[in-house]
């Protein structure tokens, strides 16, 4: 659920060569028509965005607003005109407000054939960047673990503070924006976006005594790349799964659970909680496995997790949670019929469902009480009451940042990472539709209610901390380290060796 997403098709705004589609990537659009597409937008969200003025002042806004529209005074391609809106929507610092391309667009790009690519993917932090993975084989010195200082001139600030501005989060969050250009290849997605496709790139690093050095690299060429590797003697062909198999191992990557009994505990690598992925079902076996073999320790990895449904979440939370909880303190939209309605997706069944499920209150907002009021109980029937660890960072977003808000201050958890890319004390989401623009057929996300998750924490624009921090390192890329799983181990191992201890001194009669 997450900006990065929907940036990233950026990468073939140019280089890209046309398919059999009959639509025109290239296609320039009138002035009147980008401003009527851009006063739509505007509208809708003044209109319709529960948390427009949350982060940025009205006033704020309104200059960002105002500075977008400037832009549009000369002919754009549709992803020209999308930077413009992915840097005006970015400034509402909600990151369930995105921009995305067209249906044709979209249509398009699984057509095209890519012409060339940034060549190396990135891991970002603190105005640090460092190489993680190269396309260029043959390269001996952009090895992972390179310590990056400037690409074509530019510094490491000076790009992370130019790609931030087009990048959505919630509040003033930046570990999410530093990890949304660290997803595999993002970094050079936008880059490329904002700077086009040079003819070499000029890296300054530095090397593996600390000297400055520099080197010139081209960008990767996919159909030679291609080309090369026919030539080389093809193995045997391995028989391909079923289609049982492979649904299996799409669920496999999205949830998944495994146990080492000997030493009493398990990992639950946990990618999604959206629906489709049976995780009620999931969450009871898993669970009741835990209980049979006698689980004391449970990591539950979040840190891929883009949130999804809240009732999966709460379900998971049930299972760990020593007491009641609530989801919400308040959650609630700020109007039910809008002006522009014809283009929003769905926009009839929203109304109807808040019709039903969020009556108008005094203050004049449609409050979905069931959530602000209701209190989930534990469930009884394998309840998991063992320590348990949660690993987030900042691609854990959403309903992830619901979760792990509700167990952080329980005893027997322990958060452990970098701060989620979702808003501890609120976001705005709950029914996100899409909004389709008549002229060029751009999309954007809108979501219709603020969620307050929980009113006493400081509105500050940051997300859930971690209780034990456990950050990238220069070392831990080069080593090809799960620094944050590593630093769970490690606890776990302290915790098993202090029981071990209290267990024999129990049975001395010390």
């Amino acid at each position: 659920m997450r900006c990065f997403v929907y940036i990233a098709v950026i990468l073939l705004i140019t280089g890209c060569k046309a398919g059999k589609s009959s639509f025109t990537a290239n296609r320039k659009y009138a002035p009147a028509q980008l401003q009527k597409d851009y006063d739509i937008c505007r509208n809708i969200l003044e209109e319709a965005h529960p948390s427009l003025y949350w982060y940025t002042s009205r006033d704020s806004m309104n200059f960002y607003f105002n500075e977008g529209r400037s832009r549009l005074r000369d002919s754009l391609t549709e992803p020209e005109f999308r930077k413009v809106l992915s840097y005006v929507i970015a400034k509402i610092n909600c990151g369930h407000t995105s921009v995305r391309p067209s249906r044709s667009y979209t249509k398009y790009l699984d057509t095209v054939r890519i012409g060339r690519i940034f060549p190396l993917s990135m891991k970002l932090w603190n105005d640090t960047m460092v190489v993680a993975a190269s396309l260029l084989r043959q390269d001996s010195l952009m090895k992972r673990g390179t310590l990056i200082r400037s690409i074509n001139g530019l510094t490491t600030k000076q790009l992370t503070d130019t790609l931030f501005d087009y990048i959505s989060t919630d509040g003033y969050n930046t570990t999410h924006k530093y990890q949304s250009l660290s997803n595999r290849g993002s970094f050079g997605s936008m880059y490329t976006s904002l700077y086009g496709f040079p003819r070499f790139y000029d890296i300054v690093y530095q090397d593996s005594i600390g000297q400055m050095k520099q080197a010139r690299i081209t960008p990767y060429y996919p159909g030679t790349d291609t080309v090369r590797r026919r030539n080389v003697v093809a193995e045997p062909k391995e028989p391909q799964p079923s289609r049982r198999e492979r649904r299996r191992m799409r669920m496999n990557n999205m949830r998944l659970l495994r146990m080492d009994t000997a030493n009493h505990m398990a990992v639950m690598d946990l990618n999604s909680f959206s629906r489709g992925w049976q995780l009620k079902k999931f969450f009871r076996k898993s669970f009741k496995a835990l209980r049979k073999y006698d689980i004391q320790y449970l990591v539950i990895d979040v840190r891929s997790n883009g949130g999804g449904s809240v009732t999966n979440s709460t379900n998971l939370t049930r299972y760990i949670s020593d007491k009641s909880f609530v989801v919400a303190d308040s959650l609630y939209a700020v109007t039910k019929r809008k002006k522009y309605s014809r283009y929003i997706e769905s926009d009839f069944f929203n109304r109807l469902f808040m019709t039903f499920f969020t009556p108008r209150k005094k203050d004049g907002l449609y409050h979905f009480r069931y959530f602000e009021r209701h209190r989930f109980k534990p469930h009884r029937k394998h309840h998991y009451d063992g320590q348990v660890y949660i690993l987030i960072g900042g691609n854990s977003f959403s309903a992830t940042t619901l979760f792990t808000g509700a167990l952080i201050k329980q005893d027997n958890v322990t958060v452990v990472g970098e701060e989620t890319g979702g808003g501890a004390y609120g976001n705005s989401a709950w029914l996100i539709p899409d909004v389709t623009l008549p002229e060029t057929g751009v999309r954007f996300r809108l979501p219709l209610f603020r969620l307050v998750i929980d009113h006493t924490l400081p509105k500050n624009g940051r997300g859930v901390q971690p209780e034990i921090y456990s950050g990238p390192t220069i070392e831990a890329i080069q080593r090809g380290a799960d620094y944050k799983m590593e630093k769970v181990m490690q606890l776990i191992r302290q915790s098993q060796s202090v029981n071990e201890k209290g267990s024999a001194s129990f049975q001395n009669g010390n």
